[in-house]
């Protein structure tokens, strides 16, 4: 059921209803009515629980925590501006959240967070004083409250780290102004809501709303997903990455869970370990009461949302529904480029992909091409896109169903998924690894999910029978796991949080970069061979460039006619290295866009009697033997010619180095990328604004301090120095 015009006014009515504005943390007020009047019918409740998911279609959640501020991994990466980032989006894409103490969005999020929070606690508090609240409507509404205020935790223990926790709803008299909450306690306490009113929720298929609304579906899966998060790793207020039991005594009833498993065992969650069982009970519970199956087509679900039609029961467990010409900034920040004059209207995209992450697919995989946009739109015609702009090719507003209309931008009312079955899956395999290493439980989750992405693949065997049969180990089989969810959620906002958990961050965004030079150190090879001490460092520092030989400095395509569609570009090749040279491929009417070749630049610079001329200079042989330089640019210029077999007195230097693209991803990580301490600073300071208005609220600690706040070092690889060029 989406939250249509009619929808957002009663709940905005209903909002009115329950809270009022109040100046101190711009959380909402308790409620002044007397609830048990207030939720005396389900349409009461109803009403209040659509004021929850209303809070979806602000642009602090449609656009920043749908998919704007869920970057800078190895997989989702905007590159930013140059220059030391100013206090806007810029300063996420770029880990460089001290910048954002005055940015507005951040203001808004916390608020609008809060007031999710505040609104679904009123609910829950409502239903519990009502004289209806047993009845299996109001206990369904009461579940979505849960969730929604669970969900609303997971988001801000990830962006902000420590935060208020509000266990209940806000009454007349109560203290509101809240220090910050430690997230392991927070993950704890929401868990044991939801594992207190899932049993009593419906399952989406007789649900009002379907997957549009929070169902025991999703409640069961955000349980296990929350689970593994309270497992994990977070990074703590002295700059530590660290798991709940590393600091914390985690017997306390406020760091503990307990719940009953399928087979009526009572358990209580305390460690790490424990929670990793919780998470594999509730992926196991969901897979035995309420068995999927995922679509044969990678593309469906996606296809679904661009069709704006949605299957009960299937691979989407819960999808945000945006509502058209209100909420929604799939399509518009998030999706394929649309520019110029466009049918379907205009994007934004503010979401890439790393270059690195589209080559990391196995030939045979559909995920890639469905995932990676390696093409954008501009005046309703199909172009292809260079290696560092690389989009999210799951949602593209050229092929909406609907007829957004020429002038559209925002509010497309195109659904987001928040968890697909094969989250599921990979959530069991992970956890029954964790428990007990590679067993076939595990193994045949992991299998489930490649079986589909390898469907029709000459391929398959190698891609998925042998490929799980050979992981043996632990260790192998997390790193499949890692690798698994990488190629799986794309663009769909879970690969930040996932390597916070597993403390790899650091290491796969250093792992990114690394690959990037690799990549590109294969472009200038044979210049740089020529220097046998530049050579003999790359030899030392980069051993393994060689292994990414095969990998394409450009892409050679053709136009198929002037259509619009991802199809009508006819590509030579698409990730490999071809053997012609670009003179044939030219002839023969290829067009090409760049590709490895973007990922390190060559600085070259000129140097005559002790004068720096910039990287401008070329050199002339004329007729009679002589040689004729011409050097900088007016008015500092300089032209003289050299008598054949004197020496020039002109020094070339050639640096090779990182590209801009790639020293700018991860700057606030290190000068960089490859210097950094093991710790990403991954975090965002709280509002000053909202830090002034509080007596016990602060940005203490979490890296803010320790953040690398310059515009980032770019990686030398090589230097050639040639005297008397």
């Amino acid at each position: 059921m989406k939250l249509k015009n009619k929808h957002l006014a009663l709940a905005a009515v209903a909002s009115l209803a329950l809270t009022a504005c109040n100046d101190v943390l711009d959380v909402e007020s308790p409620s002044q009515m007397d609830q048990t009047m207030s939720y005396s019918s389900t349409e009461f409740a109803t009403n209040a629980i659509n004021g929850v998911y209303v809070l979806f279609c602000e642009d602090s959640y449609t656009s920043r925590l749908c998919g704007v501020w869920m970057q800078n991994t190895d997989v989702e990466a905007e590159v930013p501006s140059a220059g030391v980032p100013a206090s806007d989006r810029r300063a996420v894409w770029s880990l460089q959240g001290p910048a954002l103490t005055g940015f507005n969005d951040v203001y808004n999020v916390w608020n609008h967070s809060l007031q999710a929070i505040e609104r679904a606690n009123q609910v829950r508090a409502g239903i519990d004083k009502s004289s209806i609240g047993r009845d299996p409507e109001m206990q369904q509404i009461k579940g979505e409250a849960t969730c929604l205020k669970a969900f609303r935790y997971y988001i801000m223990c990830n962006v902000f780290g420590d935060v208020p926790y509000y266990d209940e709803a806000a009454k007349w008299g109560d203290e509101i102004d809240k220090p910050r909450t430690d997230k392991f306690i927070i993950y704890s306490r929401v868990l044991q809501q939801m594992v207190d009113i899932e049993p009593n929720m419906k399952w989406s298929d007789v649900n009002t709303g379907g997957i549009e609304r929070m169902s025991r579906d999703f409640a069961i899966g955000l349980i296990a997903r929350l689970a593994l998060f309270r497992a994990g790793y977070a990074l703590t207020a002295d700059n530590q990455m660290k798991r709940a039991e590393d600091y914390l005594d985690v017997n306390t009833e406020e760091l503990s869970v307990s719940y009953t498993d399928l087979n009526g065992a009572q358990k209580t969650a305390h460690t790490s370990k424990e929670f990793y069982q919780m998470a594999k009970d509730y992926c196991l519970k969901l897979m035995q009461l309420k068995p999927r199956q995922l679509y044969p087509n990678f593309y469906t679900p996606f296809e679904n949302e661009m069709n704006y039609t949605h299957e009960n029961s299937a691979e989407v467990l819960y999808e945000i529904a945006f509502a058209e010409g209100y909420g929604g900034d799939v399509g518009w920040s998030i999706g394929v480029p649309n520019t110029g004059s466009c049918t379907n209207g205009n994007t934004t995209c503010q979401v890439g992909l790393v270059p690195t992450y589209y080559m990391s697919f196995a030939d045979g995989d559909q995920r890639r091409d469905v995932t990676c946009a390696n093409y954008s739109h501009a005046n309703d015609t199909v172009a292809a896109a260079a290696a560092t702009s690389i989009k999210v090719g799951k949602w593209d507003r050229a092929l909406a169903a609907k007829n957004l209309g020429a002038t559209s931008s925002k509010g497309t009312g195109i659904n987001y998924p928040l968890m697909r079955y094969s989250d599921v899956l990979l959530m069991l395999a992970e956890a029954e690894n964790e428990l007990n290493g590679p067993t076939q439980v595990a193994k045949d989750a992991l299998t489930a999910v490649r079986a589909r992405a390898f469907a029709n693949s000459e391929n398959y065997a190698a891609n998925v029978t042998d490929y799980v049969a050979s992981l043996s180990s632990k260790d192998a089989f997390f790193n499949a796991i890692v690798d698994e969810r990488a190629w799986e959620f794309g663009g769909e906002g879970l690969r930040k949080f996932d390597l916070v958990r597993w403390n790899i961050y650091a290491q796969k965004i250093e792992q990114a970069m690394r690959t990037m030079l690799l990549w590109g150190i294969n472009h200038y090879i044979s210049d740089i061979q020529k220097d046998d001490a530049a050579m003999s460092y790359v030899q030392t520092e980069y051993p393994d460039y060689a292994d990414y030989a095969t990998w394409a400095n450009k892409l050679w395509y053709m136009k198929a006619g002037k259509k619009n569609r991802k199809e009508d570009i006819r590509w030579y090749n698409k990730k490999y290295q071809v053997a012609e040279d670009d003179a044939t491929l030219q002839a023969d009417g290829w067009q090409s866009v760049n590709w490895g070749s973007q990922l390190i630049k060559r600085e070259r610079t000129y140097e005559y009697q002790g004068k720096n001329y910039g990287s401008t200079g070329s050199k002339k042989t004329n007729d009679d033997g002589s040689v004729t330089y011409s050097l900088g640019t007016a008015p500092a210029n300089i032209e003289f010619t050299v008598q054949q077999g004197q020496p020039s007195g002109v020094t070339r230097t050639d640096v090779y180095k990182a590209s801009d693209y790639a020293t700018r991803l991860y700057r606030g990580y290190s000068n960089g990328a490859l210097t950094g301490n093991g710790i990403v600073p991954y975090l965002i300071p709280i509002n000053t604004t909202t830090i002034n208005a509080s007596s016990v609220l602060n940005n203490d600690g979490y890296c803010f301090a320790t953040t690398n706040m310059g515009e980032g070092i770019n990686v030398e690889i090589a230097t050639i120095i040639e005297e008397n060029y």
